[in-house]
């Protein structure tokens, strides 16, 4: 029974075997001699080729001598193809699949020396058509290849010579998938020539030749070439913001791996790049929301780059050369590209030289330049400005060294995340320029993540000038430290939105200019804590009579030498809520000069009280004590009708002076006590008590002091030069107490004195004897031993003028009432008019003198007239007789 059973089956075997063979054959005669015509019958192509051999069983195709034309060379909706194939081979043919579903499955196809020129078909416009891939490749080899593509508009779109390509495990995807790529492949080796892509209008790509070698893939002389001149390109792409010319001796990758929407690559190289891009004014468009790849390259190089980047006026941006970037494990994908910076990094490097950046004010080079996410270095910085005014600050100086150690830089939730360890900055040498109408613009922290901090900055071995409206700020030998500076959320929009923990700054030979004075000192040193200027000086750049024709009221001309001025205590002048608490201030050995002139005209504008000034300070301001040292004060003051200035001299000047404050700090008192004791005239002791206080808004005061042993005489140097009044006498004491407010003062005044007289002087300095005894007649020249205290009356203030000009008011009216008595109004007037009569007695004396000479003259001219006459007359008649007298005989 068995055997009938396989004696059957055999014979179907045999029968299906022998039809296989009759239909294989069958085939394989039918395709040699009918094939073409139905290629061509049911095509769009037409093929020809010298053998054509398949196995039905084993799916193979092996063809030889194919070419292949179009039929209708003019259509656009069908892919066109035109060349030859020397040998065409396919295994594991699908034949099922393209007979019933019309779709092409191979295994493996080979090509050799294919030479064609394939057209690509016209795009559809057909809304959501979805297109199935007809063909399926596993393995793909093409040996010896020169392929052409062009689009449907006959421009090329690739092309390649002496192909030599073999891509294994090729997986195709749909259109219609989304965030995903076209093809996916395992393994590939490729080789080609003269390789030429366009992907668009605006760029191609060129490479003249691309190997692979163990899994790694070089490009040689790498090309991205504008298809457009950059006026062409702003003209017809007005939307695009940037134009891009690269180019790069030899680019390589390893490792290519895609899969689904992930692209890796391992060890991207570029040799010799060298990038220009054109920019232009479009504003960048925002952000895409979606990045459709995930893209992964773990190492990235660009060894010897140059940069250039060109502004929309064809000048340039930026430029580098000889620049080597390092990035490793450079990701990007939908999250990364929705920060400011698309990308993140595990690590990277860049160095480089000639680095040139141009902004719309500064030109900034760098010889050379190191960055890390753990430090930067930047050599031979130069900073120089393109314009000559500008609403911003601009920078004009060289730096031999800036140095960065980072503690952390990178990128979190798109926003900036940055801590500096230390900054060092060496060898800055240049000027700053501050802007005489700057714009300020409120600063933007919306891309950095807070706090955001740095550490240590250090500035040293420089020298800086800081100019301003032509007043220089000069530091020279500059050496600076800022510590522990901090941004936080909270002062993110304040003006100044930073704090500082700690700062110092020393400067030798400092000076500042300005309109008027030359400031300088020969050390300067700053921190938060103390203060020290060492040989301080203000001097006036201009002469004294070039000072009053420049301002246009009166105004004081200060000079002032220090030799020592220190402060110790603690302050903040550059945070948002700047104050000043200082425990001990000192000046030592200062030298100070006032000078004022009453040519120019007054000034009426107000001039508060002490207390006032201190108060309006914005900030809070506390000196607990102040203390001024063996000093000179001198004061000068001149007037149209004055030769030259009276003069008022202070020496042995000590003061001191505590509690001074604005008002504002709380929990210390507003009360500021003034102790003064000095040589008036480098003669007399004198010692002054003077107390105010800064929160009584009626701006209250009391002064009190007495000076001693004042030899009259030495007040002549301020009283001659415009009252035209000489001092005899002794003043052995003088004694004032006065008490007011910004309305006026009140008080009392006691002068001890012996033998005061007075000496009024003629316009040569000498002694008017006549008009001296006339006024000496009402000023009471001796006190006597207990002299009385004269009461000061109201001495209503003259809110034009100072302080100082209301308490001598009190002083005059004191010394007026001691002098020539309690009614000193109308004794005054008295002396002026008496004075005056006697003056105007001179003077109508003066003139009948000088009538009388000149009668005299005349007279004495007249007399001598005639007698000129007589000795005339005499003179012809002596002359007449000795023509006519007779000779004498012989």
């Amino acid at each position: 029974m068995k055997k009938k059973y396989l004696k059957i089956f055999s014979i179907v075997a045999g029968i299906v075997l022998l039809l296989f063979v009759f239909a294989n054959f069958g085939l394989n005669f039918w395709l040699k001699h009918h094939l073409p015509n139905y290629i061509k019958s049911q095509s769009e192509y037409v093929v020809t080729y010298k053998t054509l051999d398949v196995d039905l069983g084993t799916g193979t195709v092996f063809s030889t001598g194919i070419t292949i034309n179009n039929k209708n060379p003019d259509r656009t909706d069908k892919i066109g193809l035109q060349g030859t194939v020397d040998t065409l081979s396919v295994a594991r043919l699908g034949f099922y699949d393209m007979v019933f579903n019309k779709t092409i499955n191979i295994s493996d196809l080979k090509l050799a020396s294919p030479n064609l020129n394939i057209i690509l078909p016209k795009s559809s416009d057909k809304k959501g058509r979805t297109n199935k891939n007809e063909f399926a490749f596993k393995n793909i080899t093409i040996n010896n290849g020169n392929i052409q593509v062009y689009q449907s508009t006959k421009q090329k779109a690739f092309s390649v010579r002496d192909l030599n390509l073999r891509v294994e495990n090729l997986q195709m995807n749909d259109d219609s998938m989304q965030n995903e790529l076209p093809f996916t492949f395992d393994h590939y080796t490729v080789n080609g020539k003269n390789l030429f892509v366009r992907p668009d209008n605006i760029y191609a790509f060129t490479a003249k030749y691309m190997s692979t070698k163990e899994d790694q893939i070089s490009v040689k002389e790498l090309a991205v070439i504008p298809l457009l001149s950059y006026q062409n390109f702003k003209r017809f792409y007005p939307e695009k913001r940037n134009l891009f010319d690269f180019k790069s001796s030899e680019m390589e990758f390893k490792n290519i791996a895609l899969k689904d929407n992930r692209i890796n690559l391992q060890k991207v190289r570029f040799e010799n790049p060298e990038l220009k891009m054109f920019t232009t004014n479009v504003k960048s468009p925002e952000k895409k929301k979606n990045f459709p790849y995930d893209v992964q390259l773990d190492d990235v190089l660009l060894n010897n780059a140059k940069i250039n980047i060109v502004k929309p006026n064809g000048s340039p941006l930026f430029s580098a050369g000889n620049l080597t970037l390092n990035i490793n494990q450079l990701v990007m994908n939908e999250e990364t590209a929705k920060g400011n910076i698309p990308f993140q990094y595990n690590d990277f490097k860049i160095v480089g030289k000639q680095i040139n950046y141009v902004s719309n004010s500064e030109n900034v080079k760098a010889g050379a330049v190191s960055i890390s996410p753990k430090w930067a270095d930047f050599r031979n910085i130069s900073v120089n400005p393109t314009v000559s005014t500008s609403d911003q600050t601009l920078l004009d100086f060289t730096v031999q060294n800036v140095n960065l150690k980072i503690k952390e830089w990178n990128f979190r939730n798109r926003k900036l995340k940055l801590n500096i360890e230390n900054i060092l900055v060496y060898g800055l040498n240049g000027k700053i320029v501050g802007a005489e109408h700057p714009k300020t613009k409120k600063p933007n922290f919306e891309g950095v993540s807070f706090p955001l901090i740095i550490k240590n900055v250090n500035l040293k071995n420089s020298n800086l000038t800081y100019s301003k409206g032509n007043q220089p700020i000069i530091l020279k030998d500059l050496n600076a430290n800022v510590q522990n500076i901090q941004w936080d959320e909270s002062r993110g929009k304040s003006t100044v939105p930073f704090t500082i923990g700690f700062y110092s700054l020393s400067s030798r030979n400092f000076k500042y200019e300005t309109k008027f004075y030359h400031l300088s000192a020969s050390l300067l040193k700053w921190n938060k804590n103390a203060a020290q200027i060492s040989d301080f000086a203000m001097k006036p750049k201009v002469s004294r009579a070039q000072f009053i024709r420049m301002i246009p009221t009166e105004k004081d001309l200060y000079t002032i030498t220090a030799n020592q001025i220190s402060m110790k205590g603690n302050w903040d002048f550059i945070s948002a809520r700047p104050f000043l608490k200082a425990s001990q201030v000192t000046l030592g050995e200062v030298n100070a000069n006032i000078f004022r002139s009453k040519i120019p005209k007054d000034d009426l504008s107000e001039k508060p009280l002490y207390s006032k000034l201190l108060r309006s300070i914005k900030f809070p301001l506390l000196i607990e004590n102040l203390d001024l040292k063996n000093s000179v004060l001198t004061y000068e003051e001149d007037t149209k009708k004055s030769d030259g200035p009276g003069t008022l001299t202070f020496n042995r000047f000590n003061m001191n002076v505590k509690n001074i404050n604005s008002g504002k700090m709380k929990g210390n008192s507003s009360v500021v006590p003034i102790a003064i004791n000095c040589l008036f005239m480098n003669a007399s002791p004198m010692n002054v008590k003077w107390t105010f206080n800064t929160a009584d808004l009626t701006d209250s005061f009391s002064i009190s002091g007495n000076v001693g042993d004042l030899p009259a005489a030495r007040i002549n140097p301020f009283i001659e030069p415009y009252l035209k009044i000489r001092a005899t006498g002794f003043i052995s004491d003088l004694l004032f107490s006065f008490k007011g407010n910004r309305e006026g003062l009140t008080g009392s005044l006691k002068m001890k004195h012996e033998n005061l007289k007075i000496s009024v002087l003629k316009k040569d300095g000498e002694k008017n004897t006549v008009l001296s005894a006339v006024a000496n007649i009402f000023v009471k020249s001796n006190s006597g031993n207990y002299p009385e205290s004269v009461e000061i009356e109201k001495v209503e203030r003259d809110k034009t003028k100072s302080f100082f000009n209301l308490f001598w008011r009190g002083i005059e009216q004191g010394l007026k009432k001691t002098l020539i008595g309690k009614n000193a109004p109308k004794t005054e007037k008295t002396i002026k008019e008496t004075i005056g009569n006697t003056k105007s007695a001179l003077e109508e004396n003066k003139k009948v003198l000088k009538q009388t000479k000149l009668e005299v003259a005349e007279k004495t001219g007249l007399i001598k007239e005639k007698v000129q006459q007589t000795k005339e007359k005499i003179k012809e008649k002596t002359d007449f007789e000795k023509i006519f007298k007779k000779k004498p005989r012989s």
